[in-house]
């Protein structure tokens, strides 16, 4: 493939963003025909089909939603760079496109979120929730600049990603102080048969939960399996059950929801990681939400170079 063309790059996305060719000309103030062959000549330039015609409609294919969330960035960084030359505003907030792995602890996420936006006042957060698969497809297709996640991506041929270990933190027993009082004494014995309340089967925590289970010989009695760590925290306020918390944010639901420590789970631990696809490497964002979970969030302990998956 040839040097890319950003003369053409601008037309097709000025296309998308006026919702078609006549609208884009007339934004432009070029005739229409010669939008439509220097569209012709990007994907001649790319090899590969940006639009696909739906009666009347242009709708773009999937290679063309990927080239659209590039030429997003690239126009976006631009007129950021105008801006700080201008040194005034351009009034457009910066985006920052994060997808949420259910089983990551929200308040965890908001701490993440919080140190990007208290680097950058005006940025805009577009935040999506979802299965860890489906968010990282969501990398590929540029719809998020990164997914938090406590697993990291793993090698596949669909998904190039790097995963960037955020930290890395204890998971306490928490319980209403009826269920504690009854449990806590002959720990971690005194499980066995204990209601709990555990995330989903195939979480990176399940998975630990289920080893420190079979390695103490318990047999807790499972009275839900909970994607949303919210809800979980809601239903272990209310009594139904036993509650692991993470302990970086074990005093906080504790006293929200009126619960107790128990214990430390003795070699259960939870990571997070920041997965990013590699042009999104730079996103200041991004990286202010990293440096903060090392240096003030997780354990300093736990601060490792990035991965590639």
């Amino acid at each position: 493939m040839q040097r890319l063309n950003y003369h053409h790059l601008l037309y097709f996305w000025t296309v998308v963003r006026e919702g078609g060719v006549a609208r884009a000309a007339e934004r432009l103030k070029l005739a229409q025909p010669t939008i439509s062959g220097q569209l012709r000549l990007l994907e001649q330039d790319l090899g590969h089909a940006l639009f696909e015609r739906q009666g009347r409609r242009l709708v773009l294919t999937e290679t063309g939603r990927m080239v659209h969330g590039y030429a997003d960035g690239i126009f976006a960084l631009g007129d950021e760079l105008a801006s700080s030359l201008r040194d005034r505003p351009t009034g457009q907030p910066v985006r920052l496109r994060v997808g949420i792995v259910d089983s990551v602890p929200k308040r965890v996420a908001f701490r993440l979120l919080r140190a990007s936006l208290g680097l950058r006042p005006s940025l805009r957060l577009e935040v999506r929730e979802g299965t860890h698969d489906r968010l990282l497809a969501g990398l590929v297709t540029h719809d998020h600049d990164v997914v938090l996640s406590d697993a990291p991506a793993q090698a596949t041929a669909s998904v190039r990603a790097f995963s960037h270990l955020l930290g890395e933190t204890g998971v306490d027993w928490c319980a209403s102080p009826a269920l504690a009082r009854r449990h806590r004494r002959g720990f971690p014995a005194s499980l066995e048969g204990a209601p709990v309340v555990l995330p989903a089967p195939g979480t990176a925590l399940r998975r630990s939960l289920d080893a420190w289970f079979d390695r103490e010989r318990l047999h807790p009695v499972v009275v839900a399996e909970v994607d949303d760590s919210a809800l979980a925290e809601v239903l272990g306020g209310e009594g139904m059950g036993l509650l692991p918390v993470a302990s970086v944010i074990a005093s906080e639901v504790r006293r929200q929801h009126g619960l107790v420590s128990i214990a430390p789970i003795q070699g259960v631990h939870e990571r997070f990681h920041a997965i990013t696809v590699e042009r999104r490497l730079e996103h200041p964002a991004v990286l202010e939400m990293i440096r903060t979970a090392r240096e003030q969030l997780f354990r300093p302990s736990t601060r490792t170079p990035r991965t590639r998956r």
